[in-house]
Order: C-alpha cells, then sequence, then structure tokens
C-alpha cells in the first residue's frame, strides 16, 4: 500500500504504541480496520432529494458510491415506512481509509470554526470512536457555494484495540486532536469553555 499516512502509521505510530502499552510483537499493536461514514435525512420534509443530495456529497467526500439505509420499522409520527430509504454510508478500508483519514485530521477538522478538539467521549468501549460533523462545509472537497443544504455525518472509525484507552492512545499516536490531551497540552490560562467537535447522539 502506497500511501503516506500508512507509513506514517508503520513507522512512527506502531514504534510509539509498543513503547507506551509493551507490546512485544508489532501485531499485536491495534490499526484502524475500517471507516464508515453515514447519514439520516429521514426526518426532513423532502426526504427523496435530500437522500440524493447526501448521497452526492457523501460520494465527494469519501471517493466511493455510497449504498442507502434504510428504516427497520414504520413510524407514523416521522411519516416512515419500513424499509424506506432514509439515509446513505460509506465504508472505507485500505488505501482510501487512510486517504480519508488523514484529510479529515489534518484538513478538514482544523476548518472547524474555533476548533478545539473533537470530544473523548465517542469510544464504544470496544475499541471503536464515532465523531459527529454537524455539515459538511469543513470537508475541502466541498464547494461552499454549491451546498443545498446541510447535511450532517457520523464517522465511525472501527479499530483492533481491545479497550477504549488502546484505541485512544492509537488515534492520539495517528494524529487526533482530543480535546481533553489539547488542554493538558496547553500552557496559557484556562479560557471559556471551548467549543468541541460533538460526539454523536447515542
Amino acid at each position: 500500500m502506497k500511501n503516506e499516512f500508512y507509513d506514517h502509521y508503520k513507522e512512527r505510530v506502531v514504534p510509539a504504541l509498543q513503547k507506551t502499552h509493551g507490546y512485544k510483537n508489532p501485531h499485536q499493536v491495534p490499526k484502524v480496520e475500517k471507516v464508515v461514514i453515514n447519514t439520516s435525512v429521514g426526518s426532513q420534509s423532502d426526504v427523496k432529494q435530500g437522500l440524493e443530495d447526501a448521497k452526492a456529497e457523501l460520494a465527494l467526500i469519501s471517493g466511493q458510491k455510497p449504498s442507502e439505509t434504510r428504516a427497520k420499522k414504520s413510524i407514523a409520527n416521522f411519516k416512515l415506512r419500513k424499509e424506506q430509504a432514509i439515509g446513505a454510508k460509506v465504508t472505507l478500508r485500505g488505501e482510501h481509509m487512510y486517504e480519508f483519514l488523514e484529510r479529515l485530521i489534518k484538513a478538514s477538522l482544523p476548518r472547524i470554526r474555533d476548533f478545539r478538539g473533537v470530544s473523548p467521549k465517542g469510544f464504544d468501549g470496544h475499541g471503536n470512536y464515532t465523531l459527529g460533523v454537524s455539515d459538511q462545509s469543513i470537508f475541502p472537497e466541498v464547494e461552499l457555494d454549491k451546498i443545498k443544504r446541510n447535511i450532517g455525518f457520523d464517522v465511525t472509525i472501527v479499530t483492533t484495540a481491545q479497550t477504549n484507552e488502546e484505541a485512544k492512545s492509537l488515534l492520539s499516536e495517528m494524529g487526533m486532536p482530543f480535546s481533553d490531551r489539547a488542554k493538558k497540552l496547553a500552557t496559557a490560562s484556562p479560557a471559556k469553555e471551548e467549543p468541541v467537535a460533538a460526539a454523536p447522539a447515542a
């Protein structure tokens, strides 16, 4: 695999995690297995057009054709029918996955206004981390003047880590700017409460 971010993982992240956690074999070191990006438009009045817009933006951001997600049951209050298409998702692996992670960490997240790091509360207890992105404008691939509607995404990073601590160490070494880590590194006096990228709603 020819990818600079993957090379960074192999050459910098793996040795750092071995030193921190005492892994004797490089194969024991956690790695990112896949990244799942998904969005839902089920709450919008024009679901059909909203879904097409979401799929187009998701394809632009990920570089991959998204698949549709469907309602598991009917909900009368939201005018949803069982099996109705209500969202879209993309699953990235390999080179595409590393390319997306590099763009997310180095280019997209820093574009968030008054960015002070991502929430450390998005871990699920099984080594996976989900980050909520409020709209698509943070991605450089999206042309701001062509945005038809704000579309939020959940980005789930699935790792082979067994614990939240191991997963957080992995993502931190890869450059994920967790807000609590930023506060520890800060030397300036505390400011007012800092905005962070949101953890997704449960």
